[in-house]
């Protein structure tokens, strides 16, 4: 017989049903199809169908055709691996339509089992020196730009005052910028701004990488002596920024970008809500930091999706500490007091293209870009 310690987590799910008992039937399939993977009139052995299957906590209507049923599972179905929780919560029935992940919680004996953010707002500011303000952030682009010509990019940044200067997440290991060509002169180029103007800046590459690659690179970024490091989640796996996260040896900052996770997000009835993925997960994976699309940019987020993430970025999760939201996408420099306004100084504003345009005055931009953060601040 199965003994279990009696914790269970829980999932939130919306499921497309045009009643309520239609709606009951579909939260059941997922019951079963999450855990035992088996119809519900197989013969299972009684204690496996009470423990392991999953159960319905509660359902209810959230509008029309549109039902929020919260499902619970024993910890014991994850174990202590991020992979085994995604395949839990959304593995199989991400194959079927109208369902979608609104909520996670954990106990907090589960949530032990996973490091989270090494540094967090609290160890990102310290590295930084900048305790009062949100961080400014920018990404070294276009594509096609050589190795001297991105550090000499990054050199502009970190002396006009961008705290962090990261690769563009389209810039890998191209012939034309080669990835360990890159790295050493640009944090050469912040390092030597940072001796000239007394800041901390810092420079983030891009390790998004094939699957026997990305320690190797992220090991070199280190020693080149980087001061942190770009990852995508949903190209890599969220459980290769985990171990990122989790190696001792690293013991670097992590920003995480969204690209290739769009369809997670972007429709209503099926996928994850923001702030689960974006947030959340993001969180439990070991992002210090969470870039997401701002609202009003060139994406399709609601500023409702985006206060979602900024929540969960901070929300009480165990041990696990508080990371950056980071809102990035066709920011403009006139948006920034609106920003401020919408999360507060406890986040990252990444522009780029706004910045760029900027360059012949670069310096005078980014003073009037901490002058109007103060204002809205009331500093």
């Amino acid at each position: 017989m199965l003994r279990l310690s009696g914790e269970r987590f829980t999932v939130t799910y919306r499921i497309s049903a045009d009643s309520e008992a239609e709606a009951r039937l579909r939260a059941r399939d997922i019951c079963y199809e999450q855990t035992v993977e088996l119809p519900e009139d197989l013969p299972i052995r009684s204690d496996i169908r009470s423990e392991i299957v999953g159960r319905i906590e509660s359902l209810r209507s959230v509008g029309p055709a549109a039902f929020e049923a919260v499902i619970s599972y024993a910890v014991e179905t994850v174990g202590s691996e991020l992979t085994q929780l995604l395949n839990v919560v959304f593995g199989n029935i991400s194959l079927k339509p109208g369902l979608r992940v609104e909520a996670l919680a954990f106990p907090e004996g589960f949530l032990r089992h996973f490091r989270g953010p090494r540094f967090g707002r609290t160890g990102l500011r310290e590295i930084l020196h900048v305790w009062d303000r949100p961080l400014l952030c920018t990404a070294l682009k276009p594509m096609g730009l050589s190795a001297q010509e991105m550090a000499e990019l990054a050199y502009e940044m970190a002396r006009a005052g961008v705290d962090l200067i990261k690769d563009d997440h389209g810039i890998a290991d191209p012939p034309f910028c080669p990835f360990r060509e890159r790295v050493p002169l640009c944090v050469e180029a912040v390092e030597r701004a940072n001796r000239e103007t007394g800041r901390r800046a810092i420079y983030m590459p891009n390790v998004t990488a094939p699957a026997d690659q990305v320690f190797e690179r992220a090991e070199y970024a280190r020693r080149a002596g980087a001061g942190g490091l770009l990852v995508s989640p949903g190209l890599t796996g969220l459980d290769t920024l985990r171990a990122l996260a989790d190696e001792d040896r690293l013991s670097l900052p992590l920003m995480a970008h969204p690209a290739f996770l769009g369809g997670f997000l972007t429709e209503s009835e099926s996928g994850m809500a923001h702030g689960v993925l974006l947030g959340q997960l993001m969180r439990l994976a070991g992002a210090d930091a969470t870039i997401f699309p701002n609202y009003g940019g060139r994406f399709a987020f609601s500023r409702e999706a985006c206060q979602a993430i900024a929540e969960a970025t901070a929300r009480p999760m165990g041990l696990l500490r508080p990371i950056f939201p980071v809102p990035a996408g066709g920011m403009t420099l006139d948006r920034v007091p609106e920003m401020v306004a919408a999360y507060g100084a406890e986040a990252i504003f990444l522009i780029g293209g706004a910045l760029l345009r900027q360059r012949h005055r670069l310096a005078e931009a980014i003073q009037d870009l901490h002058r109007a953060m103060s204002a809205t601040l009331g500093r």
